[in-house]
């Protein structure tokens, strides 16, 4: 059915999720290659924010002691714990039998998981849906909803548990 599986994976709960559906398709034929994908975002709900001009504006209490290079060693961070889990899922999938590679990107997430999809001509996405409506939904957007109207392949929305 498909050959060619990308997982869009964040570092929420859900991703254990999102694996777990990527992982479980990619086990019902043979050959099939599984693409791990993390986009590193300032709007990843644990990432640093971007760092503003004046920090003193943002965070009044700290004031001064959050710097440009505090930001950065959290952004370090950040990216180190995202290819910690992207390794982690890596390393289940082959133990699995299943052929496997994955990439941690700058960009925006809707567009860059669309992008890469289209490069790596997958078959399908496999995301996660964090459960927004409404006004959260318009205010922080939906990456899950925007790569269903976006991509040029098949899209799997994984809901979460309720």
């Amino acid at each position: 059915m498909y050959q060619k599986i990308l997982v869009a994976l964040d570092m929420s709960e859900m991703a254990e999720i999102v694996f777990n559906h990527g992982l479980s398709l990619a086990k019902q034929e043979d050959n099939t290659l599984l693409f791990l994908l993390h986009v590193l975002s300032g709007e990843e709900e644990n990432s640093p924010l971007p760092i503003p001009s004046d920090l003193s504006e943002l965070y009044p209490a700290v004031g001064n002691d959050l710097t440009l290079e505090t930001w950065r060693e959290q952004w370090t961070a950040f990216e180190k714990s995202g290819i910690e889990m992207l390794e982690s899922h890596n390393k289940i999938a082959k133990d699995a039998g299943i052929k496997t590679e994955f990439q941690q990107i700058n960009g925006v997430p809707g567009s860059s998981i669309c992008k890469t999809a289209h490069e790596w001509q997958a078959d399908v996405i496999v995301i996660g849906h964090r459960g927004r409506s409404g006004l959260q939904e318009f205010l922080l957007g939906s990456v899950s909803n925007y790569v269903l109207h976006h991509a040029a392949c098949s899209v799997l929305i994984v809901q979460p548990s309720r």
